[in-house]
């Protein structure tokens, strides 16, 4: 199961209480208060995992408590810390205070450590108290209690390429074709539940992470159908690979396909349709009206967009995709009249 969001809730330990105490031992004239401080609560921490690709164990346990600092004890002995908790987390997973909406923290690189609840201060035991004036405290502290916090995680996938488009574009069967990745395909729309990552191997040991998205349909933005909350995933992204189906299946004109995903991607983030994008024409081998592609080419050369025109099923023009995916993704500048999607007015 892929959970992309979560809410949880963290307690930091609390610090132990200081102590009372005094020091009465035969042949010890002067012994004098000796209570000892509380120890220092637990630490709650979050730490980026690459053997984690989701946050589904998260989903049945969303709470989390450090443990607390043992009290002090007599003879000047201070408490014991209490025991800290890290907590994995995907990489990609950005955490966000769950009242306030405020970033804390953003997990990009394998073993970032962030600590989002501190343990609290052991109190301070009667013996810190003694002077030259009050040889006899009885004052001690409580300890000081952990931070508590609701957060929000969210898994935005790090990927280098996004493939985005209409249910079935043909998105799941061109990355099942230039990687390992297996997802499901199938003749009927919404066969993508969920995002799918593949990696790309490429002829001079380069390599780049595709990312397979669940496909948008108009009204997207409103709720229709998946809605667009797996369009974070493609945040990150290098590269957008806009996939159009120009087979006469769909019973829509390729045109308006594009503009349809290109105004659910703006209703989204402004800054999606403003990445690098590839126009990619799908399907070709089922086309038989040689019209549709060119229309979308004509397209893509008024707005400086690369063009592209496959079949995943038979490989034609797959190669060619590739190598100009890893040429963006590398930044080499091999993509002649790369641009972004522009405004729709265009």
């Amino acid at each position: 199961m892929f959970i992309d969001e979560v809410k949880i809730r963290v307690k930091a330990g609390d610090g132990g209480n200081g102590c009372m105490a005094f020091r009465r031992e035969k042949f010890v004239p002067r012994g004098g208060p000796s209570g000892g401080d509380g120890g220092r609560g637990g630490d709650i921490a979050l730490i980026a995992n690459q053997h984690y690709n989701t946050l589904l164990h998260f989903r049945f346990n969303p709470e989390h408590k450090a443990e607390r600092g043992r009290h002090g004890e007599g003879s000047r002995c201070t408490g014991r810390d209490g025991n800290s908790i890290e907590l994995p987390v995907p990489i990609g997973t950005v955490v966000y205070d769950a009242d306030t909406g405020d970033l804390i923290h953003d997990f990009t690189i394998h073993g970032d450590t962030h600590i989002v609840a501190k343990g609290g201060r052991g109190g301070r035991g009667n013996a810190q108290f003694a002077s030259s004036t009050h040889q006899a405290p009885t004052e001690h502290e409580p300890g000081h209690p952990g931070e508590e916090i609701h957060l929000r995680l969210e898994l935005k996938l790090l990927a280098d390429v996004g493939l985005v488009g209409f249910p079935n574009a043909g998105k799941s069967t061109l990355i099942s074709r230039i990687s390992a990745a297996k997802p499901k395909i199938a003749a009927y729309p919404f066969t993508t539940l969920e995002p799918n990552l593949g990696v790309v191997q490429m002829p001079n040991d380069t390599t780049f992470v595709v990312a397979d998205i669940p496909g948008l349909i108009e009204g997207a933005h409103e709720g229709h159908g998946l809605g667009i909350r797996f369009l974070r995933h493609i945040e990150r992204t290098k590269l957008l690979v806009h996939m159009v189906d120009v087979s006469e299946s769909t019973g829509r004109k390729p045109l308006d396909d594009f503009k349809i995903i290109l105004k659910e991607l703006e209703s989204f983030s402004p800054e999606l349709s403003r990445k690098s994008m590839f126009v990619v024409a799908s399907k070709i081998d089922v086309a038989q009206d040689p019209a549709r592609i060119q229309s979308l080419k004509r397209m893509a050369a008024r707005r400086k967009l690369p063009f592209f025109a496959i079949s995943a099923v038979t490989g034609s023009g797959l190669e060619e995709l590739k190598f100009a995916m890893s040429a963006a993704v590398q930044g080499v500048g091999a993509t002649e009249g790369r641009g972004t999607a522009g405004n729709l007015a265009s």
